[in-house]
């Protein structure tokens, strides 16, 4: 029998029991909790089971099956109910990528046999299904790595459904919506390096696209390799290294061409996301100074505006607690000090250069009021406004 990429085979599981021995003994101690061993067809080889004495039946086997398959499906041990009323989780036995058997747990429901056996909280009950994995994991009796690749897999699942639901509620009416909408963050999360929130992004636009673009692979692709440039572009903005880079797209670039379903597009996209996002740390000696230089530009752009401190730490792509040290470590002062700094040298070449009103230049470099203009200007050059005016009015004639 087989399941996607893995098989189910009834060979003997002989070899397996002296670690199952030592292995539910442990877990036993651990959860007063008996742990089973089955074949590939949920029946019972060694281990005791709750409802031993009673008649072995075929849905029973049918149940600790199903519970193995569950287990492979999501990667992880999920809780099912037997006919018997017994709650069971399974960790697949596997020999590379073939299930052999698998590690079964039946605890009785809450309510039957209580006071005899005792009962675990729902929190205590997930935290015995995760140790089981973790010992079936550390006792090489399962296949870590694909359980791995499984669970990363449904997750994906999970997000690609919460993302349509999400979708639903927009109004995109094509793909280049999604990408004009979606696409600023993106690039935002790669330049601070978030992970988490750049992978939340491409998931919703990969939906979106497939969502709109499903009957137009060609223009899909033409706009995921798009994004693709725009996100290598800002990984180099981000302190990534060009060539690495340029390499990575180079050798996967020529991939797209050959990928026709949304599960591959998903995976290829996402591993491009991870290499730029390794390059980015991996080469992290200059970003901040990178994307300094937005800052301040953005800064003299808006002079004249009410500019906060977490505000302009967005355009650099950095959180407020670490934009205000950079500012300090390359500056040596505060971020309310380099901007005052920055509106009376503005003022300084509108006193020497121009002819504008002191109330005019006072609002033009973003001073609330001429006092206060007065204030910081003294503050920096040792005169009033209209002082070093008079003072250097030469120069402007």
């Amino acid at each position: 029998m087989e399941q996607g990429s893995v098989r189910f085979s009834s060979r003997p599981l002989g070899h397996v029991k002296p670690t199952f021995d030592a292995l539910s003994q442990e877990y036993r101690r651990l959860w007063g909790l008996s742990c089973v061993l089955t074949n590939a067809h949920g029946v019972p080889l060694a281990g005791k089971i709750p409802c031993q004495g009673a008649i072995e039946d075929h849905m029973c086997s049918e149940s600790r099956k199903r519970a193995i398959e569950e287990a492979l499906r999501w990667g992880e041990p999920s809780m099912i109910v037997c006919p018997r009323g017994h709650v069971i989780w399974a960790v697949p036995v596997m020999e590379n990528s073939i299930v052999i058997g698998g590690l079964v747990v039946e605890k009785v429901a809450v309510g039957t046999y209580a006071r005899e056996r005792g009962t675990l909280s729902p929190a205590d009950t997930r935290r015995a299904a995760s140790d089981l994995l973790t010992m079936a994991e550390e006792a090489n009796l399962t296949n870590a790595a694909l359980l791995e690749l499984r669970r990363i897999a449904a997750e994906r699942e999970s997000d690609r459904a919460e993302a349509i639901h999400e979708l639903k509620g927009q109004n995109y009416q094509s793909i280049r919506d999604i990408y004009l909408m979606e696409e600023p963050g993106l690039i935002a999360a790669i330049k601070r390096g978030d992970r988490p929130a750049a992978r939340e992004i491409i998931n919703r636009i990969l939906v979106g696209i497939y969502f709109l673009g499903r009957d137009r692979p060609t223009l899909l692709k033409s706009f995921i390799l798009e994004l693709v440039v725009n996100m290598s572009r800002s990984a180099v903005e981000a302190g990534g290294d060009p060539a690495e880079l340029l390499g990575a797209n180079y050798s996967s670039v020529a991939d797209l061409a050959q990928i026709d379903s949304e599960e591959d597009l998903c995976a290829w996209l996402v591993s491009m996301l991870e290499r730029m996002m390794d390059a980015i740390k991996s080469n992290r000696q200059y970003p901040s100074t990178v994307l300094l230089g937005a800052a301040l530009k953005y800064m003299q752009d808006h002079l004249n505006e009410e500019i906060s401190r977490d505000e302009v730490a967005d355009v650099a792509c950095l959180s407020p607690s670490h934009f205000s040290r950079v500012v300090k470590h390359h500056f040596g002062h505060s971020f309310t000090d380099l901007l005052a700094r920055m509106r009376v040298e503005r003022a300084h070449e509108l006193l020497t250069r121009t002819d504008k009103s002191l109330i005019q230049i006072c609002l033009d470099c973003g001073f609330s009021d001429q006092s206060y203009f007065t204030k910081v200007f003294q503050k920096y050059m040792g005169k009033t406004p209209g002082e070093y005016r008079r003072l250097h009015r030469s120069s402007f004639r």
